[in-house]
């Protein structure tokens, strides 16, 4: 039983952490050309491009993919609701829903802070992914590297933001109980 509700939900959390990503890199105006963007756009175009008929964009964002997140999540919520607890309820699945696409968008920006700091580490010279990981978590480095230089070329901007990334889903976590 743990084992498939596992299963279930890590099909919807990765498909929704992918349409988080493409709302971020849209946000960001991350290099479209990039091998990891055009997977990202190619992996969840099939719903977005509908959505986009009905649903414009709004001061740059895409919108569409915004409201595609929470269509996911409400899904996911929806489908283990009536798999493993027998029923379905409108106010849970709406606050369920809501609270895993920030739980979800948490997730992501640690998950690809992360990532960003192994690649600074061990690349060599020029890497897509690593490029559109700085497009990606580099507006919210800038403000802290004001504060906090880097120390002897060891830029603690990350360690700052991871450590910020986890005081607020703890927060989370004790707010919503």
């Amino acid at each position: 039983m743990n084992a498939m509700q596992f299963l279930v939900g890590i099909v919807f959390d990765l498909f929704l952490m992918v349409v988080l990503l493409r709302f971020w890199l849209q946000a960001v105006r991350a290099d479209f050309y990039n091998p990891l963007s055009q997977f990202v756009v190619k992996a969840t175009s099939f719903a977005v491009n509908p959505l986009r008929k009905i649903i414009p964009g709004f001061g740059g964002l895409d919108i569409a993919s915004l409201v595609l997140a929470f269509i996911v999540a409400f899904a996911k919520v929806s489908v283990l609701l009536m798999m493993f607890h027998g029923g379905w309820s409108a106010p849970t699945v709406l606050i369920s829903g809501a609270l895993t696409v920030v739980k979800e968008g948490l997730n992501l920006l640690f998950w690809v802070l992360i990532i960003r700091a192994i690649l600074s580490w061990v690349s060599q010279g020029y890497n897509p992914i690593e490029a559109i990981f700085h497009q990606l978590t580099e507006p919210m480095l800038r403000p802290i590297r004001k504060v906090i230089p880097p120390l002897g070329g060891l830029d603690l901007s990350i360690l700052v933001l991871i450590i910020a990334l986890q005081f607020l889903q703890i927060l989370f976590m004790d707010f919503i109980g």
